[in-house]
């Protein structure tokens, strides 16, 4: 802790109490009660276990362990609360329970001080579930003190930057990584239902392939070789489908050297399925109710509030094409526009400006992202891409111009993107030459020929479903959280001035 956290204390203060704790540890040692050499405190129940069965435990002892956040000395006998990973639990410290010496010993502890109690349960005259402690041990000495007398940690940059202390005086942040950790658990239960299995794909790898997104590069000293951390679980994904799994998924973290914002954090965790003998189609019904049963077993409610608005998630989920969306929002309709220049021109008149490399599809989908995506507030499956920003879906049969993808919005958000996987080899290599060539022009995000996937494809992979997902959002939407770093335990941090 340093003095951002304790505001209204001086350095000297500061400097003061952090000498004052260290003098309480030197004189316990001394004494042969040195905290940090217990090795271990058996808990029989945590907070919310008493508080809940008050009961069945009523003059029942139990055991309890965890931080010192409450203490109040009144004279021969006095109370306290610890929090545990469930919450809090009140405990009565009298010196006729636990001997002069204990109790004198007991005073002498700080806030953020871990201990166990024994004692049995009983209710005070106020109506609160306390544990009457007969025992009390230090478990570990807190050095530093929880900022602002532990109200709360305020400083974002700092509850970012020092999540444990976070997790300790925010019992809202708590319980968001409590949600994120069932969200994640509902997801598997899910899949797992339906016959889904769970599988593990390498992280470092040659060709970082499956999206459009800068990878981070390093070497591999054993074999002397330039590999990337990967920027999706695609391609090795697909590889299995081909070894006949049929139905594989992946929840893992992706790098892509990209910025940070609010939405984007350059390592973040993905999830991957993909599912043999179905297309989009299929992956839209299984997005509506994996969607569903989450809002359902995670909230409570498939009407789920973000920022003030109502997410309406229990309805059929909106389906609309590029198309029709750019028509709809933009009013260009681009089944009128059959050249580039065409296309160009259209952009220049909505102040649009395509890069030299761009095709029409391209300034489509530039269209899309200036006037469509933020009007897609309710969930809205967005169908049907152009091939040029598609290199691993299917053509449409019908159109090849445009393939067989959808992306879901929400909030203005895109939440997954899926596709009728392309299956063709023959098509696979003239879209990753198209790839390399856009790599040779300087574009970074370009996918890269991936030899042995293409010579799994040539094995022969079935017809395939598959649809990848931003955790990090869903869990966003479903805790109401601002920032995507409110969601990641650990997110990265621009580096302190020291």
């Amino acid at each position: 802790m340093n003095e951002e956290t304790m505001p209204g204390i001086s350095e000297k203060e500061l400097s003061e109490i952090l000498q004052v704790r260290r003098d309480k540890l030197s004189a316990l040692q001394e004494a042969g009660k040195d905290p940090f050499a217990v090795t271990k405190f058996d808990v029989s129940h945590h907070s919310r276990d008493v508080l809940d069965n008050f009961d069945a435990l009523e003059g029942r002892d139990v055991s309890v362990a965890g931080r010192l956040m409450v203490k109040r000395v009144m004279g021969k006998a006095s109370f306290c609360k610890i929090q545990d990973r469930e919450g809090l639990i009140q405990c009565y410290v009298s010196r006729d329970s636990l001997g002069e010496e204990e109790y004198a010993a007991f005073k002498k502890l700080d806030i953020g001080d871990i201990i166990g109690v024994k004692g049995f349960v009983f209710r005070t005259k106020t109506g609160e579930t306390t544990v009457h402690a007969h025992a009390l041990t230090l478990l570990s000495k807190s050095l530093k003190p929880l900022p602002e007398k532990f109200h709360g940690l305020t400083d974002v940059d700092l509850r970012y930057r020092q999540r444990y202390v976070d997790l300790i005086v925010n019992p809202d942040v708590r319980g968001t990584f409590i949600k994120r950790s069932q969200i994640i658990s509902e997801i598997r239960r899910f899949l797992d239902a339906r016959g889904f299995m769970e599988v593990e794909t390498p992280m470092l790898v040659s060709n970082a392939g499956g999206a459009a997104a800068r990878p981070f590069e390093t070497h591999y000293n054993a074999l002397d070789e330039d590999v990337r951390l990967r920027i999706s679980l695609e391609l090795y994904l697909k590889r299995l489908i081909v070894g006949g799994l049929e139905k594989v998924y992946e929840i893992g973290r992706v790098f892509r050297n990209e910025g940070l914002d609010t939405r984007h954090n350059p390592e973040f965790t993905l999830m991957e399925l993909y599912q043999a003998y179905t297309d989009y189609h299929g992956m839209m019904d299984l997005t509506e109710e994996l969607f569903r049963h989450l809002a359902a077993a995670v909230c409570g409610t498939t009407t789920i509030v973000y920022n003030g608005v109502e997410l309406d998630w229990g309805r059929p989920f909106a389906r609309l094409t590029m198309l029709d969306a750019v028509k709809q929002y933009a009013g260009v309709d681009f089944r009128e526009i059959l050249t580039l220049d065409d296309a160009r021109a259209a952009a220049k008149a909505h102040g649009i400006e395509p890069e030299a490399r761009h095709q029409k599809g391209d300034i489509l989908n530039l269209f899309f992202e200036e006037f469509v995506e933020d009007k897609l507030i309710q969930p809205t499956f967005i169908l049907d891409h152009p091939v040029e920003i598609s290199p691993l879906t299917k053509r449409k049969p019908e159109d090849p111009a445009y393939v067989e993808r959808f992306e879901l919005f929400m909030n203005g958000w895109e939440m997954c993107n899926a596709y009728s996987e392309l299956n063709d080899p023959i098509d696979q290599r003239a879209r990753f030459a198209a790839q390399d060539a856009l790599a040779a022009a300087g574009d970074a995000e370009a996918n890269h020929t991936d030899e042995d996937f293409l010579n799994a494809l040539e094995i022969g992979m079935p017809p395939t479903g598959g649809i990848g997902y931003g955790i990090d959002r869903l869990v966003m939407i479903l805790t109401d959280s601002p920032s995507i770093r409110d969601v990641l335990l650990f997110p990265t941090m621009k580096p302190e001035n020291n």
